[in-house]
């Protein structure tokens, strides 16, 4: 019996990777929707269409573990007690009250107080780690090693979020620019910046965006489970207007394959180089020799 809340999607894949999609659903659930200064405004700020860019992991046997709901409902990225994961710097909370650009997202009176907040964590924020860290024990049961690999995007220009124009690969490994990283083997984060280098985008290793909650709460080296995100620019895959067009009229543009494709071919690249990372430290059994009775990877 299938008791998952209508919001929250699973595919189950067999491989030792998981795709995370915290960011890309849209709905806005009644009672809630009111509250919003517009749903257009509560709606702006989602990874748009990036559970569609990535829709060829499940052919990799990957995954996916995706929300539908907007992260202006809650944000499922974020740490659950309210600590900011860029302290001195500018973003959302948990529960966001403004949007990247610092606009109000709620009526006057109608934010979210505690009460609601620890309603909404208990309601959408709770099932959907629930899910993925099912997902994690799942595939551990099967492989020594597993990869998390969460997908975002966000507008190429933010001035109250980032300086200038952001790169379009922003790899987050959660470790300090020019140091090892702390969510993943330092092999894998090597091959993913060099297959984003040799696309001939720009892209950046732990810069602004450095993983979320999900990137850092999730990682366990030793225990086989290592994270990355990858931040997006939105200009890869979609026509992105400027920053002063981004309105009700031009926001967002609809998804454009063809544009799109170099952007998706190299992040075709970089799941099949984290699912390889992975098969590698998963070394296949080998079966037992006739008349031992030994059975497939027993040692001799």
């Amino acid at each position: 019996m299938n008791t998952l809340p209508d919001w929250l999607q699973i595919h189950e894949g067999d491989a030792p990777l998981i795709v995370s999609f915290p960011h890309t659903g849209t709905e806005l659930p009644a009672g809630i929707a009111d509250s919003f200064v517009s749903p257009w405004l509560a709606r702006r700020d989602a990874d748009w269409w990036v559970h569609e860019l990535y829709a060829f992991a499940r052919d990799l046997g990957a995954s996916t573990v995706r929300t539908a709901l907007s992260r202006s409902v809650i944000d499922v990225n974020r740490d659950p007690s309210g600590v900011s994961l860029y302290p001195g710097q500018n973003t959302t909370g948990l529960c966001p009250t403004t949007t990247f650009d610092n606009q109000p997202l709620y009526r006057t009176g109608h934010e979210p107080d505690a009460a609601e907040t620890a309603r909404r964590r208990d309601t959408y924020f709770a099932p959907y780690h629930a899910a993925l860290a099912a997902q994690i024990v799942r595939l551990r049961r099967r492989h020594p090693v597993v990869v998390v690999y969460d997908a975002h995007s966000i507008r190429s220009r933010i001035p109250h979020l980032f300086d200038g124009e952001l790169p379009q690969f922003n790899i987050g490994s959660a470790g300090p620019t020019g140091e090892p990283d702390t969510a993943c083997d330092n092999a894998l984060t090597d091959v993913v910046e060099n297959l984003c280098a040799l696309s001939g985008l720009t892209h950046v290793r732990n810069g602004r965006f450095k993983g979320g909650w999900i990137t850092r709460h999730y990682s366990d080296i030793p225990g086989g489970v290592h994270t990355l995100q990858m931040e997006l620019a939105c200009r890869g895959y979609m026509h992105e207007p400027t920053p002063a067009e981004v309105d009700e009229q031009h926001w967002p543009t609809p998804y454009d394959p063809q544009h799109a494709a170099p952007v998706r071919n190299t992040l075709r690249q970089v799941l099949s180089a984290c699912l390889d990372f992975a098969m590698r430290a998963n070394p296949p059994q080998k079966p037992a020799q006739p008349g031992t009775g030994a059975s497939p990877g027993a040692e001799a």
